[in-house]
């Protein structure tokens, strides 16, 4: 069974609803726009819709035809703080804002799921279409989830799915078990004593404090952490000074961490403290630590991975779905919401091999009627278990 015929005949709505997010994407808790549409959408084909939960997440629930499960199907919206760099006719129109990672294409193929199976209802129970705000590490799952998400809205099982452009298209791999990273940020503040540039010896230089730092920091994994076990540390950022002849009094480090063993996280975490207290000590200077918890780590049912990729063969065929060997050091915050509902989370390839979060990254289309009839099969699959 491929691609659903309904869905083929839309394709172009879909690509042009697509289109319209890219071009105008807000980033995360921001998405007052494209949530606005999503409800609009909804609405218009007959789902039942509840907006701003988890400030702007949009929850449409369908009832099927009788009795049965209810099923959950979950995207993001959110865009990245990157500056689009693509020359597509349909670029962004927001300076310094993309949807670099695909969230306008996964909101895009629920909508289309939403629109089939409001049209056909050819199911039971009862389809939970789920929009989340502000995937992209600011909290929009666990936002949600506060906002009594599941006490709201119980739903038996959840699904999610991502683009992959891995020029493989039409693929669909699932990792069942622990499957993506969890991740920390960290945000290092060193304190010290700024002077004239010339005169170096009357300050308490906080560059050459940071820069030191920052070695030690990466001695972390290579010496604490046993090299079967993966975890990565990085430090992604450093801000100190303003002037050219100014040593500046102040320099701060961040950065993230990304683990699957709870127990060596929590090592990691005590270790960046001590040796920054370490380094606050040897200077006489104050360093703080601010260490947050972003992501858990996100396991797939092995039941429910078997489940989604049976389907997903029935859309793409059997010899394009494939059991993911590796896990994945990125990170995604539908783990919390397989940490209180039963759920898999796949990955679906596409044309173009440019990584995601990247200022020149291109979805490639075609994805779109592939991921709404995976979504849609799910629904008329999973509600008729009892």
């Amino acid at each position: 069974m491929p691609v659903i015929d309904r869905i083929s005949d839309f394709t172009e709505d879909l690509v042009a609803i697509r289109r319209d997010f890219h071009e105008n994407p807000e980033l995360g808790m921001e998405e007052v726009r494209t949530s606005t549409i999503v409800a609009e959408l909804l609405r218009e084909w007959g789902v039942t819709t509840h907006t701003g939960i988890g400030h702007t997440g949009v929850v449409g629930v369908l009832e099927g035809n009788g009795p049965g499960r209810t099923i959950g199907l979950r995207a993001d919206m959110d865009a990245l703080p990157i500056h689009e760099l693509t020359n597509l006719p349909f670029a962004s129109k927001n300076p310094g804002v993309m949807h670099a990672c695909g969230h306008d294409a996964h909101t895009t193929m629920l909508l289309g799921a939403a629109r089939y199976l409001s049209e056909t209802k050819k199911f039971d129970g009862t389809a939970i279409f789920i929009f989340q705000p502000a995937e992209e590490g600011l909290g929009g799952a666990r936002a949600m989830l506060a906002d009594s998400l599941f006490e709201r809205f119980p739903c038996d099982e959840i699904y999610g799915m991502h683009n992959m452009p891995n020029g493989k298209p039409g693929t669909v791999g699932v990792k069942p078990g622990e499957a993506m990273a969890g991740a920390d940020f960290f945000d290092i503040t060193i304190n010290a004593s700024g002077a004239h540039a010339a005169m170096p010896h009357q300050s308490i230089d906080p560059v050459v404090i940071g820069s030191s730092l920052v070695q030690q920091l990466q001695s972390i994994v290579s010496r604490n952490v046993p090299p079967t076990s993966p975890l990565v540390l990085s430090v992604t950022q450093i801000h100190a000074g303003a002037a050219y002849n100014v040593i500046p009094s102040q320099c701060t480090l961040s950065g993230t961490m990304r683990y699957f063993d709870v127990d060596l996280a929590n090592t990691v975490r005590q270790r960046i403290r001590d040796l920054c207290s370490g380094t606050a000590t040897s200077y006489g200077i104050e360093v703080d630590v601010t260490i947050r918890e972003i992501f858990d780590v996100l396991v797939n049912d092995e039941h429910l991975s078997d489940v989604l990729l049976d389907i997903a063969a029935d859309v793409v065929g059997k010899d394009k779905i494939s059991i993911t060997p590796n896990v994945v050091t990125g990170s995604e915050d539908f783990a919390d919401m397989l940490r209180v509902i039963p759920g898999a989370y796949c990955t679906v390839g596409h044309e173009g091999t440019l990584p995601l979060h990247n200022d020149g990254f291109i979805l490639d289309e075609s994805i779109l009627p592939i991921g709404a009839s995976i979504y849609a099969r799910l629904i008329e699959s999973r509600t008729a278990h009892l």
